[in-house]
């Protein structure tokens, strides 16, 4: 091609390339020539292609004699010319209470040497001990599992069925620790270990215990930690609870630990009288001052610390209750019935025990009809709260406030239809979360074997229909975990059929079940539509620019012509109905823009920490939590190359659910060569 340059100028010379398919790079040389002397340049020049790998998924559940039929419609009525099918993958978990069970070696495992977490090497050690003891086929699950999957981590399952491999995220640590706690299951299950464990654990407690009965936090602190010492004397009151019988050894650390917390609250009850007394004594007259003091005691000075303290003494009703302590005892037992309205929902399922233990049962009926008009029921997510939220405070957790509403309605209703339904929030909770805290999975686990419906005992597979065939997964060569009866099974390109995209589930007894269809095909970027789960994304393009008046976004439809050098706005809006945990956000660009933000960061945002990380063709989102709600993300490109380009999609997974996955429509943007 001729072309003419000025001095010192510069111009543009164009070619049109037509690139074969399914090639992946070429190689390109341009020499420039005047008279005798010449120039130019060889390089290599990457070539995306405008396909791509789409995972659409179908995530499905079942309850106790239920049996639903799911259909995922984008395969069932797929009409695409350019669609080449990849994969049908489907999985079904029969019985997921035992993931609850899996948890337990967490407890017993925890590293640290504080109080809290040397007694829940003894509560799993005491769990593991009844559960192993209380049927033979448990035993045999968790030998079996130690030839198995059971054991990995969630995270690191399934592989396959995700965008990307978990070496690749800031998870890897977290996924092999998972590992290798679930496989530390057999240690947990030795008989002989679990006596040895108990001991021990039993002694550290002892030597930590102070003088006066409480625990410190730390063994050294030499300062009591009045939670830390109630945390304890609850646990153990959990256990007496389930009829788990304590050694001496427990019930001496049992006995010191109350006897410290009762003369806790006498101190509190003193403190408040002395106030009173002040009060009185500021008045002008004897009749002012006395009508002061009333007023100010039957005013609430109950806090969560004190409503702590009576929940852990209801479950000891037969330790006598001394005429130093009845006074304090009393007032903030009444307290708790008169202004129970005034707490959270956490105090308020445990003001619900103590009224039911030790109080007046009327209120205890009334709070729990006030605790279930309250609450949400779904046909997927069972019974919660609204206002069930993460906070700062150990009274505004989650998981143990679920665990304390299903001791509730199981107590004092005895409601197993209701506990029954809190337990299917809990499960699906742990389908999509991992539990952190030793609390959280002490709490949890307790509340699985309170009374109710024995999921435990669920054994039978749940009944499966593919299209118009029936699973058998005995007979179609996959492994079945035992416990929790999940299977796998796929099915190729050429096997895969629109009939199949609907699925029957059975449940022939007590518990849920859950399980996902994935279907994986190769589609043109621009062709691909936009799929919805629990998650959800809407994925815009704005032109942006600079008026007298400020910025100024303009939505990129097709009538809208970019040049080189034009700024773009990407916004990406994400939708949970739901908590999870391990969530992977990707954002594909065009080849024909650059990123202004180059750097790779931790960034906070509307309540929400996540990582950023820019790649050659992407940015990728990491999100370690990811509570319920809605998050808009914004970031610039610049466009640097002339053409018609397919802006790719965005997609999101929860890689500790990958059942939970979602995707944008697919966009295109022209950029004018003429500019």
């Amino acid at each position: 091609k001729a072309f003419i340059l000025n001095a010192k100028g510069n111009t543009n010379v164009q070619w049109t390339i037509e690139i074969p398919e399914n090639i992946q790079a070429v190689t390109y040389k341009i020499v420039a020539k005047a008279g005798d002397f010449t120039d130019g340049e060889q390089a290599i020049l990457p070539v995306l292609s405008n396909r791509t790998l789409v995972t659409e998924t179908l995530p499905m559940w079942v309850r106790s004699g239920e049996t639903k039929t799911f259909t995922l419609d984008k395969l069932k009525n797929n009409t695409s010319t350019t669609l080449t099918n990849h994969n049908l993958t489907l999985e079904v978990t029969s019985n997921p209470v035992w993931y609850a069970i899996q948890s337990l070696p967490y407890l017993m495992e925890y590293p640290f040497e504080c109080a809290e977490q040397i007694f829940s090497r003894y509560y799993a050690n005491s769990l593991g001990q009844t559960i192993a003891n209380s049927n033979p086929k448990i035993k045999q699950v968790f030998d079996m599992w130690n030839s198995s999957d059971a054991l990995i981590s969630n995270l690191e399952k399934n592989e396959n069925l995700k965008s990307i491999i978990i070496q690749e995220t800031p998870w890897l640590r977290a996924a092999q620790s998972e590992t290798e706690q679930k496989k530390r299951i057999a240690l947990l299950f030795d008989l002989n270990k679990m006596g040895n464990e108990l001991n021990n654990a039993l002694v550290k407690l002892e030597q930590m215990q102070l003088n006066n009965g409480g625990f410190p936090w730390f063994k050294g602190s030499g300062y009591p930690s009045r939670y830390i010492t109630q945390h304890i004397a609850i646990g153990l009151g959990h256990l007496h609870h389930l009829k788990i019988e304590s050694p001496e050894k427990a019930n001496n650390i049992l006995s010191k630990s109350v006897s410290f917390l009762d003369t806790e609250i006498i101190k509190d009850y003193n403190n408040l009288l002395e106030e009173a007394r002040r009060i009185r004594e500021k008045a002008k007259t004897k009749s002012e001052g006395l009508k002061a003091e009333k007023e100010y005691l039957e005013a609430n000075h109950t806090g969560n610390m004190q409503i702590h303290y009576l929940y852990m003494r209801s479950f000891f009703t037969d330790n006598q209750i001394s005429e130093s302590l009845k006074p304090a005892f009393e007032y903030y037992k009444h307290q708790t019935a008169t202004y129970w309205k005034d707490y959270n929902l956490y105090t308020k399922g445990l003001i619900t025990l103590i009224q039911h233990r030790i109080g007046d049962k009327t209120v205890a009926t009334a709070i729990t009809r006030s605790l279930k008009e309250n609450s949400i029921t779904s046909e997927e997510l069972g019974m919660y709260w609204k206002e069930n939220k993460a906070g700062w405070y150990w009274y505004q957790a989650p998981i143990e406030t679920q665990a304390r509403m299903i001791e509730v309605f199981s107590e004092v209703t005895q409601d197993n239809d209701a506990v029954d339904e809190l337990r299917v929030w809990l499960l699906k909770n742990k389908q999509t979360n991992h539990w952190k805290t030793t609390k959280a999975t002490t709490e949890a686990i307790y509340a699985m074997l309170l009374n109710g419906t024995d999921w435990v005992e669920s054994s039978e597979l749940v009944g499966v229909q593919l299209g118009d065939k029936n699973i058998n997964p005995f007979e179609e060569e996959t492994q079945v975990e035992a416990g929790t009866g999940y299977f796998k099974i796929s099915y190729g390109r050429g096997e895969i059929e629109p009939e199949m995209a609907t699925v029957t589930l059975t449940k022939p007894d007590d518990g849920i079940a859950w399980g996902a269809l994935y279907w994986q095909y190769f589609e043109d970027l621009d062709k691909i539509t936009s799929a919805e789960t629990p998650l959800s994304l809407r994925k815009k393009l704005f032109k942006k620019t600079n008026s007298d008046t400020g910025e100024v976004l303009t939505e990129i439809d097709s009538d809208i012509q970019l040049k080189v050098g034009d700024l773009i706005r990407v916004r990406i809006e994400l939708r949970s109905d739901r908590d999870m945990e391990f969530i992977h956000m990707k954002d594909m660009r065009a080849s024909g823009v650059e990123p202004i933000n180059v750097l790779s960061e931790y960034k906070w945002q509307d309540g929400l920490g996540y990582y950023e990380s820019t790649k050659d063709a992407s940015t990728n989102f990491f999100f370690e939590r990811l509570p319920k709600g809605v998050y808009v993300f914004e970031y610039d490109l610049r466009v640097s190359n002339a053409g018609n380009f397919s802006n790719g999609i965005a997609n999101i997974e929860c890689m500790y659910a990958p059942e939970f996955q979602s995707h944008s429509d697919g966009t295109r943007i022209s950029v004018d060569p003429n500019d």
